[in-house]
């Protein structure tokens, strides 16, 4: 193994949470790079872990803390990042959420150590001194940064415009490993109901209550079997979904597992037949208006030889209804969403010929393999040259 492979992923998170992050790191540890992964346990995510690998190491605090107990932990992170970055003598840093950057900055003051930052989700706008704070660190670990990755061409030239002051960023779309794609299904006898799912955080942007008023509406038997979390914005929503299914009358059709590690998926989406990825169709939030590529719902469900259900957006309908991979429906709308599923109820063949077209098209084409090489091209390279002593703001 080269002595410049070697990468730490740090996140004020749960890495395991980032399916971008499972696969990168199993991509650079399949290619002999030693990983540490240095992440956050909250409440709910507990669950949630990379796949074992013999090259990748987990580390994980756990943190309920709010207030100014939240501000010492962090702190307190940070110091204890930086303790494992020292002693494990990481040559890059792997830094992908807001909280990262700071001590992605700290770290990069090490002469040996370069940085890849890598956003997920831009951040939030917020007033105030330290959403200002946030947005100059964010902007300092970006320009200071060797590599810059985003989910999508949109938001990458965004980026540049904006934040990173027109430096080159890499757009890496969010797609499976091809090693994650499923076999192909084998012709299944007319089923008596439609199985839809559903994993991810839960949300009315992304698992709308006019879903469960669509589904109860139609005279055919709509399955939904959802995996996922409340998130800190709608704490409740999981339970407000359970007492509308109770009172529409489809409670036994709606089924809650919780959370669960992404590689146990398949054993949830083998007999299902649509992946609902649904978003909300107006936004002035720019992870939800450009949310092709960056979102892995519609991948992870088509590398399984599901239909896609999506939201009736233009670029959501080009990417995935013209070329055969779904259909579309309103969100908002539950007759849009009973028309959309009734459809997919009363023509099966057509549904799983969708299904096999989208695994076809992440085995081929849409995988990580394939959008993460330019990536990995840069960093062996650079891991093969020695350190940039001057970074230009």
């Amino acid at each position: 193994m080269s002595a410049g492979k070697r990468i730490v992923y740090i996140q004020y998170t749960n890495p395991a949470a980032y399916p971008p992050l499972e696969r990168s790191s199993r991509l650079l540890a399949d290619d002999g790079w030693e990983v540490l992964v240095l992440g956050l346990l909250r409440p709910g995510t507990e669950a949630l872990r990379f796949p074992p690998h013999s090259r990748i190491s987990e580390r994980y605090v756990f943190n309920a803390a709010s207030g100014w107990r939240l501000r010492l932990h962090y702190a307190w992170f940070v110091a204890w990042v930086l303790s494992w970055t020292l002693r494990w003598r990481a040559r890059w840093v792997y830094a992908s959420d807001l909280l990262s950057c700071p001590m992605a900055l700290l770290i990069g003051l090490l002469p040996w150590v370069r940085i890849l930052y890598h956003e997920h989700d831009e951040p939030a706008p917020r007033k105030g001194l330290m959403a200002k704070a946030q947005r100059m660190v964010r902007q300092r670990a970006s320009r200071r940064a060797d590599l810059r990755v985003l989910p999508n061409a949109a938001r990458a030239d965004f980026f540049e415009q904006t934040v990173c002051g027109g430096k080159p960023t890499l757009r890496v779309w969010n797609c499976p490993s091809a090693a994650e794609v499923g076999p192909p299904r084998e012709a299944q006898p007319e089923a008596q109901r439609l199985c839809v799912v559903y994993s991810g955080s839960v949300t009315p942007g992304r698992l709308p209550l006019p879903l469960l008023q669509a589904m109860a509406s139609l005279p055919v038997r709509i399955c939904l079997r959802v995996v996922g979390y409340a998130t800190i914005g709608y704490p409740g929503y999981i339970d407000d979904l359970k007492d509308a299914a109770k009172e529409l009358g489809i409670a036994p059709d709606v089924e809650f597992l919780g959370v669960m590690p992404r590689h146990h998926l398949h054993a949830v989406w083998s007999d299902a037949d649509v992946g609902l990825a649904l978003h909300p169709t107006r936004s002035a939030n720019h992870n939800t208006r450009w949310m092709v590529g960056a979102s892995n719902k519609p991948f992870d469900y088509m590398a399984n030889g599901l239909a896609l259900m999506v939201s009736d957006v233009t670029e959501w309908r080009q990417t995935f209804v013209t070329t055969g991979f779904g259909v579309a429906s309103d969100p908002d709308d539950p007759a849009s969403l009973a028309n959309a599923l009734h459809w997919l109820a009363e023509h099966p063949a057509e549904t799983r010929a969708m299904g096999e077209r989208g695994r076809q098209q992440i085995a081929t084409r849409w995988n990580y393999e394939t959008e993460f090489a330019p990536v990995m091209a840069q960093l062996n390279g650079l891991s093969t040259k020695g350190r940039w002593i001057a970074h230009a703001d």
